[in-house]
């Protein structure tokens, strides 16, 4: 029958030997250190023995410049009287040499305070020498290397944690159950313009100061609220974010709480990107979707949107809305005569006419070729739309400069009153349309309500090209 293992062996075969390095001037004592570390269990220990500090220094330099797996020495015993080095400066040596490993201080009585100082500037623990045993040391040494290599795997995670959210693309930001700081990504920094360090325990308030994009209203501390309704939340859809030197980032954002583990709420985090240049993007494309673009006035789809929303608002108020179908007489000739290029600058310059004769809350809108329609909002009695008819009138039959052109036009104006003439968008502007050709037909530059005889015509002027 084959020899039965021994403790030590079966250990020995689970897993390498933990690599200890023994600094001791005394061959006697470091004899009996490695005595104590051998054949037990919880190992097992491989023991390698320097004579002096300066030997150990140099151990720990090679083993660092050439680290083999699994050979890397895992701790360090060393007496702090030595040859070549006295007292607390063997340690400072020692733990300059390697400040990641663990050391443990080996020291008589009579040296007990030097190693109680060598445990306050780095040290893992001391043991007095009178009282090693074959069962502390082991053990002593055993859970310091553990200690150490549980130390070592969390900071391997928390770098490894450090290095991926400082990787992606979003900012990171954690406070903890007081709403302080508790960690800010590379990115979070770049948007805040808060370091991580100097931000580390201030109030979120300080560091984070978001606004309301539209009403620019301080935004309640977002944390605060995943933290005290205990749900993933989000911001308004226009948060603005203000950086430390005032500039401003549109935000968009998703915010959870932290738990720990019994459940209970820790913290919470905040990850966000700037959606900038996105929201740029979409309001470029919304205006492009609601306005013309050749006169950048409102198109047909914003106008029926602003019409429909008038009269809400009319009947709510017991007021009247107007809609004013204007069209621009023997523009076709202009065109044909003179150019493209010259009629869409014409047309540019009656939009910009049209605009400037209403109130700011009032809508121009081109319909098509030289069509378009004006949307008066908040009108008493029709005489208030006939005032504006008239200023429309003027402003566009003053001469248009286009470069060398004098061009002279004039328009015809259909009026439809809400709720006289209809109730809604469509039978609004389709009545204005009617009247408007009744003006064309009684000879146009003049403005005529719906179903009414016309009060005022004018006879269109002429147009001439310099």
């Amino acid at each position: 029958m084959p020899p039965r293992d021994t403790p030590a062996a079966i250990a020995s075969k689970a897993s390498p030997p933990v690599e200890v390095l023994v600094i001791q001037s005394d061959p006697a004592g470091a004899r009996s250190v490695q005595a104590l570390l051998s054949g037990t269990p919880v190992g097992p220990f491989h023991v390698t023995w320097a004579r002096s500090c300066a030997d150990g220094v140099e151990h720990l330099r090679l083993a660092a410049a050439t680290p083999r797996k699994g050979v890397e020495i895992a701790a360090v015993l060393v007496d702090l009287f030595l040859s070549d080095s006295q007292g607390v400066d063997t340690f400072n040596r020692i733990y300059a040499a390697a400040p990641l490993t663990p050391i443990l201080i080996l020291a008589p009585g009579a040296h007990e305070e030097v190693a109680k100082l060598a445990v306050q500037r780095g040290a893992q623990d001391y043991l007095l020498t009178e009282r090693l045993t074959e069962n502390l040391l082991p053990k002593v040494v055993g859970s310091m290397v553990e200690r150490a290599r549980i130390a070592n795997t969390l900071f391997m995670e928390q770098d490894r944690a450090r290095v991926t959210l400082n990787s992606i693309g979003d900012g990171v930001i954690s406070s903890d159950v007081d709403g302080r700081i508790t960690y800010l990504n590379a990115v979070a920094e770049r948007m805040t313009g808060w370091t991580c360090q100097e931000s580390m325990g201030r109030p979120l308030e300080e560091v984070l100061h978001i606004v309301d994009g539209k009403t620019r209203a301080r935004i309640h501390n977002p944390l605060a609220v995943a933290m005290l309704e205990n749900r993933v939340g989000g911001l308004v859809p226009d948060a603005v974010l203000i950086r430390r030197d005032g500039f401003e980032i549109a935000l968009e954002d998703s915010v959870a709480p932290i738990h720990d583990r019994m459940g209970g709420i820790a913290g919470a985090v905040m990850v966000f990107r700037d959606v900038g240049a996105a929201r740029e993007k979409f309001e470029q494309l919304d205006h492009q979707a609601h306005h013309d673009a050749l006169t950048n006035l409102s198109n047909r789809f914003l106008l029926h949107d602003r019409l429909r929303q008038a009269i809400t608002m009319a009947k709510r108020h017991v007021e009247k809305t107007a809609v004013l179908f204007v069209d621009v007489d023997h523009f076709k000739e202009i065109n044909d005569r003179l150019g493209h290029e010259i009629g869409d600058r014409l047309l540019q310059s009656v939009a910009g006419r049209l605009s400037d004769s209403v109130r700011e809350c009032d809508t121009v809108s081109r319909i098509g070729g030289d069509e378009f329609i004006v949307l008066l909002t908040e009108v008493a009695t029709a005489t208030d739309a006939a005032v504006s008819a008239d200023r429309i009138l003027v402003s566009i039959g003053a001469v248009h400069q286009i470069d060398a052109h004098e061009l002279h036009v004039t328009a015809s104006i259909g009026i439809a009153l809400y709720p006289d003439d209809g109730d809604s968008a469509e039978a609004l502007v389709s009545r204005a349309d009617a009247a408007m050709y009744k003006v064309k037909a009684g000879g146009r530059n003049g403005y005529q309500f719906y179903g009414t005889e016309p009060l005022r015509q004018g006879q269109a002027r002429s147009v001439s090209a310099a």
